[in-house]
């Protein structure tokens, strides 16, 4: 796929893996479409990369049209990768016996899961006016789910849960875009390095970054971009989920 102007819509681009996939989009010549929730941030990359932001909630029909088509305007999307996400860890029931909180347990799910498929949506219906290329090929949708899908660990009920409906809808999203020359595919991070860690202090890092196979560390955004790239350009990829983890299988903590 060639990306020299071509149009990429990049949700939860202001930081982390989304502004680390924007930037290597940005860099083979695709003009970007930041969408996030944080403005600061979200307007620095766009401006970085000569893109535009939009503030958008990726669970709200009329932002994520509104972002869509602001997007459309800068010429046909052709790269959608979707990096939106939350991940606040909560025991399905607390020591003392609390339950759950039932609002963040939807909340995480909303953000995470409907929030990708509603991006989806709108974006495809966009792309579908996309004049296909010599492969027949009208664009790329990459999401981001997590090795959680598989290995969830204590607290991770919500997050878990999200991020395996992610896995598990990206075939028969691909089966439903394939007549229209989409292709949709989705990356499992492990633990990446990115301001979701931000919080926690050096040596919990490193143990963490120890329980990897090979390489001992924890991963970087910019690999997480190569990945994005690979899936968007080989042609050949489509409905596959591919880990992204150093070959970690993660323990119950």
């Amino acid at each position: 796929m060639d990306l020299n102007g071509a149009v990429a819509v990049v949700t939860g681009g202001a930081s982390g893996l989304g502004a680390a996939a924007a930037r290597a989009l940005a860099a083979e010549g695709a003009r970007v479409a930041i969408l996030d929730v944080n403005d600061d941030l979200g307007g620095a990359v766009a401006d970085e990369l000569g893109g535009i932001f939009v503030r958008c909630d990726v669970t709200s029909e009329d932002d994520m049209v509104a972002g869509v088509d602001a997007a459309a305007r800068l010429g046909e999307i052709r790269v959608v990768v979707n990096c939106a996400g939350i991940g606040p860890p909560c025991r399905t029931l607390a020591r003392d016996g609390t339950p759950h909180s039932l609002a963040q347990f939807r909340k995480v799910i909303d953000i995470n899961l409907v929030g990708t498929f509603n991006t989806i949506r709108v974006a495809a219906s966009a792309m579908m006016g996309n004049e296909p290329d010599e492969n027949n090929d009208r664009g790329a949708i990459i999401n981001t789910a997590s090795v959680a899908a598989y290995d969830g660990q204590i607290g991770q009920a919500a997050y878990s849960a999200s991020k395996g409906g992610i896995v598990g809808m990206t075939l028969p999203i691909a089966r439903d875009l394939s007549v229209l020359g989409i292709r949709v595919s989705t990356i499992a991070p492990g633990i990446i390095d990115t301001p979701l860690l931000a919080g926690l202090p050096e040596p919990a890092k490193e143990s963490l970054g120890r329980q990897v196979l090979h390489p001992k560390r924890l991963g970087r955004p910019d690999e997480y971009a190569k990945v994005v790239m690979f899936l968007v350009t080989h042609r050949y990829m489509n409905g596959e989920t591919i880990r992204m983890d150093g070959g970690i299988r993660m323990g119950p903590k």
